[in-house]
């Protein structure tokens, strides 16, 4: 059965969406609010569930072309220089198992041609204001357009979604500058270093942008959530000076920055709608859940969603069962990468004096002790559980 389809919002999320629904026969419709669909953002990781799907729809060659693979996580404290955090993906020499930095730009060309490829119709300047019964409302455009289904994919600025929140205490600025000559840091890992948890600086080699070669690396910096008005107020040289105490290596990357505008402040919250749905309605991504991004999985989520979301529609005519078993399908990932990451930020990003001591003294030499490397690894690449249950096998 063809269904006429509208997706709200032409993120990640969106277009994986369409083209997976476009390439099941669905007549798909993806409307953005801007004039023309682009991403937000600096780097992320695709995690070997989400590049399963990036298969699936055919944009996984693309992406792993312009990205940059990475086999391990490792993060230590500043002042004492242990290690607290060391996760592989694949200890084996073939590295056959791996996460993917990759800069929202480049994944998001990926994903925007296997879209358009697959049929997928964009359709900018449409901010929507309302879903009711499948009849999407515009800001400034003439009566609502009706369709079987509607998917909010408009992320955490969804004016559709009746998810409630909670802000967390802290964030982070990004930026990108191209990776520098003179490093002894390895292009394979994604690097940390910590100040308790009330500092973290992060460097994630993150592969090229469109129309380029140069290698690039998404930089951060923990701030608190109302932190960013004092530290664009502060001398980048006060910064810099600051970060490269705790971190030598990382001079040569902040050397770049020039300019406070130069790195954007994100903010998370943490909250997950009980029910994914309503009335030909669905919700995936950041309208549906919401989290730190700790254990890198916000954009896989999103991925997940929009492949569950397709196999729950394949062969079932009720489109409200097909949408209870999309929820009934991811409630249990999703619940659990939830838990873990409000479990794990606070260590990372707080400002407790306890739980880094736990952390470093108790919580990383058991993390390093078998079967819990196993376990984190399986963490870390977003199969813990079934990611959609049981209407596939695992993508």
């Amino acid at each position: 059965m063809s269904l006429q389809i509208g997706i709200a919002g032409a993120g990640i999320g969106g277009l994986a969406a369409g083209a997976l629904l476009a390439q099941a026969g669905h007549q798909v419709r993806v409307f953005d609010q801007f004039d023309a669909p682009k991403p937000v953002g600096s780097g992320l990781v695709i995690q070997p569930v989400g590049l399963a799907v990036l298969d699936a729809i055919g944009a996984g060659d693309t992406a792993r072309v312009k990205g940059n693979r990475i086999t391990r996580m490792l993060g230590h404290e500043a002042e004492s220089g242990r290690p607290v955090l060391d996760v592989w993906y694949d200890h084996s020499s073939e590295g056959a198992v791996y996460g993917l930095a990759i800069h929202r730009a480049s994944l998001f060309e990926a994903i925007l041609e296997a879209a358009l490829a697959a049929g997928v119709e964009l359709v900018p300047n449409h901010a929507v204001l309302e879903v009711d019964g499948g009849a999407m409302t515009f800001e400034g455009q003439p009566p609502s357009t009706r369709f079987d289904l509607v998917i909010d994919a408009s992320g955490a600025g969804s004016v559709l979604s009746p998810i409630e929140t909670r802000p967390l205490p802290y964030g982070a600025i990004w930026g990108t500058v191209p990776w520098p000559d003179k490093t002894a840091l390895p292009t394979g890992e994604l690097r940390q270093c910590y100040r308790r948890a009330d500092r973290m600086i992060g460097v994630m080699p993150c592969g090229t942008l469109p129309g380029s070669r140069v290698a690039q690396t998404a930089i951060f910096w923990s701030l608190p959530r109302g932190g960013y008005d004092a530290w664009s107020a502060t001398p980048l040289e006060a910064w810099r000076t600051e970060a490269e105490a705790l971190w030598p290596e990382v001079a040569p990357f902040l050397a770049q920055v020039h300019d406070h505008d130069q790195m954007t402040m994100a903010r998370y919250s943490h909250g997950t709608l009980r029910t994914p749905f309503g009335d030909r309605l669905a919700f995936i991504g950041d309208s549906a859940h919401r989290a730190s991004p700790q254990l890198g999985q916000g954009a896989n989520m999103a991925l997940l969603d929009a492949f569950a979301l397709t196999q729950a529609l394949a062969g079932e005519r009720d489109i409200q069962v097909a949408l209870l078993n999309y929820a009934r399908a991811r409630r249990a990932h999703i619940w659990v990468y939830q838990a873990m990451s409000w479990a794990f930020t606070p260590q990372y990003q707080s400002d407790s004096r306890w739980l880094p001591k736990l952390r470093d003294h108790l919580l990383f030499p058991l993390s390093q002790i078998p079967p819990v490397p196993a376990i984190l690894n399986k963490l870390v690449c977003g199969n813990l559980l079934p990611p959609v249950g049981s209407l596939a096998p695992r993508p």
